[in-house]
């Protein structure tokens, strides 16, 4: 199976690192957002993997162009022009990085990698920014048993996010960002039928307006409840906040 993540965003609301980086390639704990990302889809079994390029992305190119070096021990030898791995780490990653666009909105990003998603029964797609300990086996699993064209992965929050209305494991509803109301959001992860993409018009596109609205609408969006650990990394005070959890040796979505 592959999973997809959109990494070509601008991430304004943390302005302060993504002048230079992509807001995927915000490090917490010295690796990027990203790196984290697939550790946790790696974790249960998924090892090939699309990245949805726009902003600034020849950085994430040249990251994984270059991941070997980056995490290995080297010796580089001027007089005779030779490089000596020591103490390498390998990956069972397998990374196809697109140009979706820079200005592509989110369902414009996952049409342009339709060639590349085609032939799966289904597929895994998620965000860029998103932290969380969510056992994609078992929302795999959810997603073949419902048989829905879509599922997403549905979180409880308070406040910054819009809600989800679900019934009976079944989307039927979303409400733009209620103050202080608690309930469940769309936490990406999501399982998807390629039939979805046939919802998207094109680049301009908007994955979370009219493709998630309709298929709610036709009862083909399954709701995967999580109530774990989930943690969007958005402003520079999530960042912190990630940073302290890490450093603290109890990350909770470091499940590998």
């Amino acid at each position: 199976m592959k999973a997809v993540i959109l990494a070509g965003g601008l991430g304004t609301r943390i302005s302060e690192e993504t002048a230079t980086i992509p807001k995927p390639m915000v490090e917490v704990g010295g690796k990027p957002l990203l790196w984290h990302i697939i550790k946790l889809y790696s974790h249960y079994g998924i090892n090939d993997f699309i990245i949805c390029l726009g902003y600034k992305g020849h950085v994430i190119k040249h990251y994984f162009a270059h991941y070997y070096l980056f995490m290995s021990d080297v010796t580089c030898d001027m007089q005779h022009n030779t490089t000596t791995f020591h103490a390498s780490v390998a990956e069972p990653w397998r990374i196809t990085m697109v140009d979706t666009g820079e200005d592509s909105s989110t369902g414009g990003r996952l049409k342009r990698i339709y060639d590349y998603i085609k032939d799966e029964e289904c597929f895994c797609l998620t965000y860029g920014d998103g932290l969380a300990d969510v056992n994609i086996g078992a929302s795999i699993e959810f997603h073949r048993h419902h048989k829905k064209m879509a599922t997403v992965t549905a979180v409880q929050t308070v406040g910054r996010f819009g809600l989800l209305g679900i019934e009976q494991e079944t989307v039927t509803s979303f409400q733009e960002k209620p103050k202080g109301e608690e309930g469940y959001i769309n936490a990406g992860f999501f399982v998807l039928s390629p039939r979805v993409i046939d919802l998207i018009d094109g680049d301009e596109t908007v994955w979370e307006k009219a493709p998630l609205e309709t298929l709610a609408k036709r009862g083909e969006l399954g709701a995967y409840k999580h109530d774990g650990f989930w943690h969007c990394v958005d402003t520079m005070r999530d960042k912190q906040q990630a940073e302290q959890m890490w450093n603290s040796g109890k990350a909770p979505w470091k499940v590998w």
